[in-house]
């Protein structure tokens, strides 16, 4: 059993799992950290970005004026945004026969895989996964598309430039395998391969193993997987929360007992308090309001979203803002608050028992029917004529390089009295397990081996003191980077047969021992399809006489009858007794560590008398040899 790893992001990964005779990728999150190095894509024209100055190294010998721009002490590139992806060349990815994809955020780089590599799979996720998936997927393109770049920067990239070039661009990895964003047509494409499961539900892979997709607490749809065959299994853990937020709570008991735990997704933020967050978000928004300012909120436009306006819904009237706007800007803005409101199934007891009242299970329907929460497509068109301030704005992307909240920080970012809370920060312990808290439940979950992001098996970057944090298991995790290929320390020892009900019924069982019968079969194994069954051996068909002399007679296979298998032991004391009245009495007799060994000095022979077998060394006297073969077997049992 072999792990690739393919991502070097611990809470967007991407593995491949290689367990008998099937290849199993484990999600395909896609790395959005490599924006960060871009400029922000303005959806109006911007003086400020428009005139930073390019960048030129100090002793004149590279002139990037026209890809690289400074700002605030750092050098950014000037061209569309591109995103890191899996590593494409530890494996041949064309061999991939499924991906399991746990949650919509581990999904956003599949129309990478499916359509450049020759995958020729299927795709398995949750339909809240799928459809949600495609709006983030949607919303990315449309970010991307309606703000293009007519140049494109290549050179930079060139192994002898990067060298030369200030941190962090000097060390991003791999700039050369970096692309742009895919088409709507390729999103199409990619997500037509998926098929959907429910919870608990057993999908059969070439009948070699079952995978089965378990609710993993971490928001609408989202998953853990387990792969099994008949004696082994693999649980997959990816993104998941023991909190009560919205999603269905997490299914702990299908994950004991694992011969091997693949764990991804813990928070990065582990001893931060979501209940105290949540509480300081409010408290500083309305602080903000009233003091004349604005709140920007960068989000995605699925996911914690829905806790904030709940969260906010509670506390709008105690904090006297019932008349402060609240604006949702994304191209997905309404299919996604209705999404919300349709997968009554996927949501916990609380929400889907309101469902059936019927009141719509999260409060952002009342908001919006009241007028206290408005969604629109993008800045243009309505929200212009009706936007006022001060405002609360939700809009994307989170990376703050493209989408509407570019506008919003170009707009609103020389004022000391507007606010940009980070989600990202807050997404992360509300809805993650941390370290600590899994080393705790791994005690519960019982994995022989556990294997993790490298990361887990250090403290944070922000607290190296807190050894505490560490992920600590008994035995120690197996740690993971990119481009690392683990051999599991797992093997495979037993293997399912079945045997057909007419060869069956021929058997004839011995008792060995008081409960416990065995008999001998002589049979066919077929192996079709990773099933293994045992069939009754064929008969030979009979010969046609014919009356022509065929030079090669063709003659059919002979069956040879099995030897018959023996079972018993040789008790030593009755076994003494009869090689006396067989008139063998000189007998020596010498205890070993697996029995005794019996020395016929007269007859100068040897018996071993041992728990799984007896052996007898007799030179040049055969008879001697058979009588003393024909005793032993009085003692044991023919099958």
């Amino acid at each position: 059993m072999k792990l690739y790893c393919l991502s070097g992001h611990p809470t967007l990964p991407c593995n491949v799992l290689k367990f008998k005779s099937t290849t199993i990728m484990l999600d395909c999150g896609l790395d959005t950290t490599s924006v960060l190095n871009f400029l922000p894509l303005p959806l109006v024209h911007s003086p400020r970005l428009s005139k930073l100055p390019g960048w030129i190294s100090k002793d004149g010998s590279i002139n990037l004026e026209k890809e690289l721009k400074e700002c605030a002490g750092r050098v950014f590139v000037d061209s569309q945004p591109e995103f890191c992806l899996p590593e494409r060349e530890l494996l041949d990815l064309s061999t991939i026969d499924v991906i399991l994809i746990s949650n919509y955020h581990c999904m956003m780089a599949l129309p990478y895989i499916t359509e450049h590599t020759g995958f020729t799979g299927t795709v398995y996720a949750t339909e809240p996964t799928l459809q949600i998936g495609r709006l983030l997927m949607e919303e990315l393109v449309n970010f991307m598309e309606r703000v293009p770049k007519a140049q494109s920067a290549t050179c930079w990239k060139n192994k002898e430039i990067q060298r030369m070039l200030p941190g962090p661009l000097k060390d991003a990895v791999e700039v050369w395998t970096w692309k742009r964003c895919y088409s709507m047509q390729e999103v199409n494409s990619a997500l037509s391969k998926v098929q959907l499961v429910g919870y608990s539900q057993k999908v059969e892979l070439f009948g070699a193993v079952q995978v089965s997709p378990l609710s993993s607490g971490y928001s609408l749809g989202s998953s853990n997987w387990i792969i099994q065959s008949h004696h082994e299994k693999v649980s997959y853990v990816s993104g998941s929360s023991l909190l009560t937020t919205h999603p269905q709570p997490m299914d702990q008991s299908s994950l004991k007992n694992s011969d091997v735990l693949i764990l991804t997704g813990l928070t990065q933020m582990p001893t931060a308090n979501p209940d105290g967050m949540l509480g300081e978000f409010c408290s500083n928004l309305a602080m903000t309001i009233r003091a004349g300012g604005n709140v920007l909120v960068p989000c995605y436009s699925s996911g914690v979203i829905y806790d904030l306006l709940e969260c906010l819904y509670q506390f709008i009237e105690s904090a006297n803002l019932g008349t402060t706007p609240f604006y949702f800007i994304s191209p997905v803005a309404n299919s996604s608050l209705e999404f919300s409101q349709i997968f009554a199934e996927w949501l916990c007891h609380n929400k889907q028992t309101k469902v059936y009242l019927p009141e719509p299970p999260f409060p952002h329907a009342e908001l919006i029917q009241t007028n206290k929460l408005k969604h629109y497509p993008s800045i243009h068109g309505d929200f212009s004529s009706e936007f006022r301030q001060p405002c609360v704005v939700f809009t994307g992307h989170p990376s703050l390089r493209f989408g509407d909240v570019v506008h919003f920080m170009e707009l609103w970012g020389k004022s000391s009295l507007n606010t940009f809370p980070s989600t990202s920060h807050l997404s992360a312990p509300l809805y993650k397990m941390w370290e600590s808290e899994l080393s705790e439940r791994a005690s519960v979950l019982q994995p022989l081996h556990v294997v993790c992001p490298e990361q887990y098996t250090q403290p944070p970057l922000t607290q190296s003191h807190r050894s505490d944090l560490m992920l600590e298991l008994q035995p120690p995790p197996m740690p993971y980077r990119r481009c690392s290929v683990l051999n599991l320390p797992f093997r495979r020892r037993y293997e399912r047969v079945y045997i057909l009900p007419e060869l069956a019924n021929s058997l004839v069982p011995s008792e060995v021992k008081p409960g416990v019968s065995v008999a001998t079969v002589s049979a066919v194994l077929q192996s079709k399809d990773n099933k293994h069954t045992l069939q009754s051996v064929p008969k030979a068909p009979p010969v046609a006489p014919s009356k022509k002399r065929k030079r090669v007679m063709e003659e059919p296979p002979v069956t040879m009858a099995p030897k018959p298998l023996l079972s018993g032991a040789v008790p030593l004391e009755a076994f003494l007794a009869t090689l006396q009245k067989h008139g063998i009495t000189e007998v020596k007799v010498e205890e070993t560590a697996d029995g005794h060994i019996l020395h016929l000095q007269a007859e100068d022979t040897l018996i071993q008398l041992e728990e799984d077998g007896t052996h007898i060394v007799c030179d040049n006297n055969e008879p001697l040899r058979a009588t003393l073969r024909d005793l032993v077997l009085r003692f044991l049992q023919k099958l």
